[in-house]
């Protein structure tokens, strides 16, 4: 067999394979209910962290509060060692995205532990909520998560392309009110006019500066039009392109062993990033 040949062969194999299976794809019994029991614990992870945080419940519960926090942090780190175990490139996954957001869910518990004056950082727990974006595996939503991921990469120009428009307009619009209403109608210099445009343009209307002039106030109606018109504009664009993902092929929760990218097609013998040859596809 050649190198180039032997790129191609599955890596994995009795049970390191069963526990890819379940641990990094969904569309298996085992896979959907591992995937469920962890967005659980991750929900009740992070109700427990946002409890801690209020005081009165602190001083409360402040033990089972600690008790509850260990317990889940050994159980993603358990998780976290078994995902290093299977995976056929473990460098890879530590290095992904969802291999550091793994790492930091469960790192500020061990800090804190170690470094008692970085007990600060014992909040960037939070961070485990990120990992909610797992359910995205299941197979119920695998279709419209890539949908909605193929419409938002599809949009990006036309997007970038409106932000432009609106960059010129908020500048224009902002130098014209810095030169109409001048320093003594707060007013000082054009960044802060670019600042009102901006919160002029997207309705927010903080309402600290406002004009006074009469040509100002026609000046600030029509960024108010301009505003309530242009809001609408990126929604369009992602809206239309989600339209032309409904005829999309289905997609699965399988993922190479490679290079860890998922939602490759049932019939798909090769890994549509790297190349790499795709195991047989389980599904129950």
């Amino acid at each position: 067999m050649t190198r180039s040949e032997s790129a191609f062969v599955p890596s994995l194999s009795g049970w390191r394979l069963r526990l890819y299976t379940i641990v990094f794809e969904a569309d298996t019994r085992a896979g959907r209910w591992f995937d469920i029991g962890l967005i659980v614990a991750i929900l009740f992870s992070v109700l427990v962290v946002v409890a801690d945080s209020v005081q009165s419940l602190q001083v409360r519960h402040g033990e089972l509060f600690y008790r509850l926090e260990w317990g889940f942090t050994l159980l993603f780190t358990a998780e976290y060692l078994l995902r290093l175990a299977c995976a056929p490139h473990p460098w890879r996954y530590v290095r992904s995205f969802f291999g550091v957001v793994d790492l930091l869910s469960v790192l500020p518990t061990y800090i804190a532990l170690l470094f008692p004056e970085t007990q600060a950082l014992i909040d960037v727990r939070v961070l485990r909520l990120i990992r909610i974006f797992r359910v995205f595996k299941l197979t119920a939503y695998m279709s419209e998560y890539h949908a909605l991921g193929y419409a938002l990469k599809a949009s990006v120009r036309k997007i970038l392309v409106f932000l432009s428009v609106v960059l010129m307009i908020v500048l224009v619009m902002g130098t014209l009110m810095y030169v109409i209403e001048g320093p003594e109608n707060g007013f000082h210099n054009i960044p802060t006019g670019v600042y009102w445009a901006i919160t002029t343009m997207t309705t927010v209307g903080f309402g600290d500066i406002t004009p006074k002039t009469d040509l100002g106030r026609m000046l600030a109606s029509v960024m108010m039009l301009l505003g309530w018109g242009t809001l609408a504009v990126p929604t369009g664009i992602v809206t239309v392109e989600m339209a032309a993902q409904r005829n999309a092929r289905p997609v699965t929760t399988r993922t190479c062993h490679e290079c860890l990218s998922e939602g490759h097609p049932p019939e798909a013998v090769y890994c549509m990033q790297c190349g790499s040859r795709l195991p047989e596809y389980y599904h129950e």
